[in-house]
C-alpha cells in the first residue's frame, strides 16, 4: 500500500486536538488510510470505528448517542461519513468537554467527511476550538512516480492503480455518475444530474479559463445566479478549484475574475472523453490540463497557510501561480508543458511587477537550470519537493 504524506500529520493532530476532521472527496483513500493506522493512532485501547452509511452502525447512535459515546471514554472514536449525521456535532461538544475534565486532552474523535465541506463546517461550528481540519487529496508527485501516468489517469487511487487505461476510464466514468446521481442528491440540492454533468463538462472545456457566469447560464437555460450556485457546489465538494487573482498596488489595471480548474486531471480527461494519453497529447486542452495538474500537485504539498493566486494584467502580462508562503515569502511559478521553455517578455514584465523572492518555470523536462532574470527551470517533482520543504 502506498504511504500517504498526511499519515504523520494526522497522528500529530490527534495528539494536539480533541477532534480531527479528515476531509476529501469520495474514493480518495480516507477510510483505507484510517483503517490501516487506526490502532497506532488510538494508543492503548482499540478504537471504535463507525461507518455512518452503515445502518447497523448508525443505529448505535440513533437512540442514545450520548450514552453510547460516553461508554467509549478513553478510546479514539472514528466516525466515517460524518456528514450523514450533522446533528451529532452538538453531542460531540458535550462528550469532548467531559473527557477533557476527566484528563483526556486530545485524541477523542477522528471524523471523516466526503460530502459538502461547507455544510460540514457549518454543522461543526459548535466544536470551535475543539476541532482541526485536514484535507486528504488524490495522490501527488511526492507519493507516486511523477510520470505521465499520474497526469493522464489522475490521482484517485483506483484510477491511477487500475490494471489498464480502459479500467481506469471505466472507474472515472462511474465516479462521475455516482457523484451526480447519488452523492449530490444526498446533500439536498435538487439539480438534474444531466444539467450538472453538462455544467461540469463546460468547466472542463474551459480549464484554467475565466468564468463567465452569464454565458454558462445562457448555455444551460438557467440564471447566472444558478450557475454560480453550481460552481460553488463543485468547489465545496473539492472537485473544482477556484483560483483568485493576485492583487498588488501598482499602476497597472489587473484582472479581477477568478480562474477555474477541474482539480483532478483524470476526471478532467474523462469529462472531455479523452480515452488515452496519446489522445490527450493531441487534444487542445493538453496545455491547460498540464497547468492544472501542476497547480494542484503544488498546492497539495505546500506549507499550511500558503495562499495561492495568479497574476494577470488587462494587457495580458501573466504569471500562472503566485504562492505566498508563511514568513512573507512570495514565489512566482510559470508552467510550460514543453521540454524547452522560453522566457517571454510578458513573464519578465510580470516578475518585475511583483518582485518575488523566487521565480520558477515548471516544465516537462527533468533537469534544473537557470533561465536568466532570476528564473529557474525545474521539473514538477523537484518543484514540489522544494515547496514541501519551504516551511522546514
Amino acid at each position: 500500500m502506498l504511504k500517504r504524506r498526511l499519515t504523520d500529520t494526522i497522528a500529530e493532530y490527534l495528539k494536539q486536538f480533541p477532534a480531527v476532521c479528515l476531509l476529501g472527496p469520495r474514493q480518495v483513500g480516507k477510510t483505507t488510510l484510517v483503517r490501516k493506522h487506526q490502532d497506532i493512532w488510538a494508543g492503548g485501547l482499540p478504537p471504535d470505528y463507525l461507518d455512518l452509511e452503515n445502518p447497523q452502525d448508525l443505529q448505535k447512535l440513533a437512540g442514545d448517542p450520548v450514552g453510547y459515546l460516553q461508554q467509549q471514554q478513553g478510546r479514539l472514536v472514528i466516525l466515517d461519513e460524518v456528514q450523514r449525521a450533522p446533528d451529532l456535532f452538538h453531542v460531540l461538544r458535550g462528550i469532548i468537554d467531559e473527557r477533557r475534565l476527566a484528563g483526556e486532552k486530545a485524541g477523542h474523535f477522528l471524523l471523516l467527511g466526503s460530502a459538502s465541506i461547507e455544510l460540514l463546517k457549518q454543522s461543526s461550528e459548535t466544536l470551535a476550538g475543539r476541532i482541526a481540519y485536514l484535507e486528504l487529496c488524490p495522490l501527488d508527485v511526492l507519493e507516486v512516480p511523477a510520470d505521465n501516468k499520474l497526469w493522464w489517469r489522475g490521482g484517485f487511487p483506483d484510477s491511477l492503480l487500475a490494471a489498464d487505461d480502459a479500467a481506469s476510464v471505466r472507474w472515472r466514468n462511474q465516479f462521475i455518475t455516482t457523484y451526480l446521481e447519488r452523492d449530490i442528491p444526498l446533500l439536498g440540492p435538487r439539480i438534474p444530474a444531466e444539467t450538472l454533468r453538462r455544467f461540469w463538462t463546460m468547466l472542463a472545456h474551459n480549464q484554467g479559463g475565466m468564468i463567465n457566469a452569464s454565458q454558462l447560464a445562457r448555455n444551460l437555460s438557467v440564471t447566472a445566479k444558478t450557475t454560480t450556485g453550481y460552481l460553488d457546489l463543485l468547489v465545496d465538494l473539492l472537485l473544482v478549484r477556484r483560483l483568485e487573482p493576485y492583487y498588488v498596488n501598482i499602476s497597472k489595471r489587473l484582472v479581477k475574475s477568478s480562474k477555474v480548474y477541474i482539480r483532478d486531471s483524470g476526471l478532467l480527461h474523462t469529462l472531455l472523453s479523452i480515452d488515452s494519453l496519446d489522445n490527450l497529447l493531441g487534444h487542445p486542452v493538453v496545455g491547460m490540463s498540464w497547468e492544472g495538474h501542476v497547480i494542484e500537485n503544488l498546492l497539495r504539498v505546500a506549507p499550511e497557510r500558503t495562499k495561492a493566486s495568479f497574476y494577470r494584467t488587462a494587457t495580458g502580462v501573466e504569471i500562472d501561480l503566485i504562492l505566498e508562503l508563511p514568513g512573507n515569502k512570495r514565489w512566482a511559478v510559470e508552467i510550460k508543458r514543453t521540454t524547452a521553455p522560453k522566457i517571454e517578455r510578458g513573464l519578465r514584465e510580470a516578475i518585475e511587477d511583483i518582485q518575488p523572492d523566487k521565480a520558477f518555470i515548471v516544465y516537462g523536462g527533468t533537469d534544473r537550470y537557470p533561465k536568466g532574470n532570476g528564473i529557474e527551470a525545474v521539473s514538477l517533482r523537484e518543484m514540489a519537493s522544494e515547496l514541501a520543504m519551504a516551511s522546514k
